[in-house]
């Protein structure tokens, strides 16, 4: 049994106040935990009892006496802002926080802690988590029973469940570039605010619903604070399935890394932004952008750049002395050194940038947004000059791991990548190359991209051979391991151009 001992008069002074300032529930997760909750609801801190606005159990369906035995304990314990509830079917412990959460929320509680019905977390240790409130930018408090490494062995844990821990928090860490003592710990608080911010409602049902919600606060930039508590393994039982948890939390982290790649759609771990194209600049070495600005701009050649969003890589092609025309609806004021055209690509833009009129035009994963491609691609052909030069590029629907998705009957339309749901078409390698030689293009050469691994992951060694061997590969073979890929293509002389030098022979 864990004991509190004298509870530091600093931590009580400022977990006192936490509750005076802020709508502090306790939430209490309860699944067939009649041995259990009346001891785990007597170990609150009698001082703690009546200053929260709320002591609400959620029952999961238990099939025992949970509900029953709990109501019995609030008469006992004089609990005057108590609540007992229970699911209408069993919803899992995934599946139970997110009813006990959105309750929080829709009773407009500031914080909300949770806490084991089994009573293997310290509800002695309530004070501190409260207390740890006291600094504002602070929007999750978790007990870590790895802060000491080895007090979690001194607690009771079983070694082989204190190894699987620190290896599987190491993991996790490494993937979301995290720095977590402890992922697996189920004492945990929220600020309601930084929960109505992430569709935890998304998450698993299961027990990895508690990697889910970290890598939710990590990608809205949330901060959570850790602090050290004890551990006290009794005979409470554990529905755990250890194996499959650690599956389980493992695909969560790849899955949100492979997601803000855009090369896996994940919807819990998309936070909510705008619905406008976001198109990054790719500082990677093996990046198309890099790949765009290591090409020879001549200085003074003319040059559009269709879909420039921000206008970034315009302004950096511009430096090299080409004369650059970016063409956006949301184009950016504050890149300099480019003229800049707000205007919808839909539109007859050939009318407003005039025919013949450029040596270049960069055309970068946009044709896939318009309305029609095929027309697009002619007015973007009439704008060159005889014998200038298109580079496009679009993702690619052919490469490895969307056939493999689709193997498996996958096809989720999401924001970012390949399956980016503002794309009015898919294209292969083939049937982009078709598209431009229909068009009237000579395609001249055709260069692969991996995905973008170091911008997405980080730049670290690992990311860095990995991000090397996907370009090798998008090298080699572009149809099948090209992320994404771009077509350098020379106009070819329309029908009335050559009409018109065989005509004028005539004169001559």
């Amino acid at each position: 049994m864990y004991s509190q001992g004298k509870l530091d008069p600093l931590i009580q002074e400022s977990a006192q106040k936490n509750f005076q300032e802020k709508k502090v529930a306790l939430f209490i997760v309860a699944y067939n935990a009649e041995k259990h909750i009346e001891k785990t609801l007597a170990r609150i801190p009698e001082w703690c009892r009546p200053l929260f606005a709320e002591i609400y159990i959620i029952d999961d369906s238990s099939k025992d006496s949970t509900r029953p035995t709990a109501l019995s304990a609030e008469k006992k314990l004089g609990l005057n802002n108590f609540s007992v509830m229970k699911t209408p079917d069993n919803q899992g412990y995934g599946g139970n926080q997110k009813i006990g959460y959105t309750y929080a929320i829709q009773r407009d509680y500031d914080i909300v802690i949770l806490l084991h019905g089994d009573g293997q977390y310290p509800p002695e240790f309530i004070p501190n988590i409260v207390a740890a409130y006291a600094d504002p930018e602070i929007d999750a408090v978790f007990g870590s029973r790895m802060m000491k490494h080895y007090s979690a062995l001194q607690g009771g844990m079983p070694l082989y469940k204190w190894v699987g821990n620190q290896i599987l928090t190491s993991i996790e860490n490494f993937i979301l570039g995290t720095n977590l003592s402890e992922f697996h710990s189920g004492y945990r608080s929220y600020r309601t605010s930084a929960l109505k911010k992430i569709p935890f409602h998304l998450n698993s049902d299961d027990f990895h619903f508690d990697t889910d919600i970290i890598i939710q606060l990590a990608l809205c930039k949330g901060r959570i604070l850790e602090i050290p508590m004890p551990t006290h393994y009794g005979n409470e039982k554990c529905h755990v399935n250890g194996m499959k948890y650690a599956w389980n939390c493992f695909k969560s982290a790849i899955k949100s890394r492979l997601h803000r790649a855009g090369i896996f759609f994940q919807p819990n771990f998309e936070m909510p932004r705008s619905e406008s194209r976001n198109y990054q600049l790719k500082e990677g070495r093996t990046s198309l952008h890099s790949y765009i600005l290591s090409l020879p701009w001549k200085a003074n050649e003319r040059v559009a750049d269709l879909g420039a969003n921000d206008g970034l890589l315009a302004q950096k092609i511009a430096q090299k002395g080409a004369i650059l025309t970016a063409v956006d609806i949301n184009i950016s004021e504050r890149v300099t050194g480019i003229q800049t055209i707000r205007m919808d690509l839909n539109e007859n833009f050939e009318d407003v940038l005039g025919k013949n009129s450029f040596d270049k035009i960069i055309a970068l994963d946009i044709v896939e947004h318009l309305n029609s491609p095929e027309k697009s691609v002619e007015k973007i052909h009439q704008l060159l000059k005889p014998s200038g030069v298109l580079y496009a590029s679009t993702a690619n629907i052919g490469y490895i791991i969307m056939r493999f998705t689709l193997l498996l009957g996958w096809f989720n339309y999401g924001k970012k990548g390949i399956l980016d749901r503002t794309h009015h078409r898919l294209f292969t390698v083939g049937s982009f190359r078709r598209l431009l030689q229909n068009a009237g293009f000579k395609v001249m050469k055709i260069e692969g991209f991996g995905p973008p691994i170091v911008d997405a992951f980080g730049k670290g060694w690992f990311w860095r051979i990995i991000d090397r061997i996907c370009w090798f590969l998008a090298k080699i073979y572009p149809p099948l391991f090209a992320f994404n890929f771009l077509i350098i293509a020379k106009k070819k002389m329309s029908i009335d151009e050559k009409t018109a030098l065989t005509v004028q022979s005539n004169k001559k």
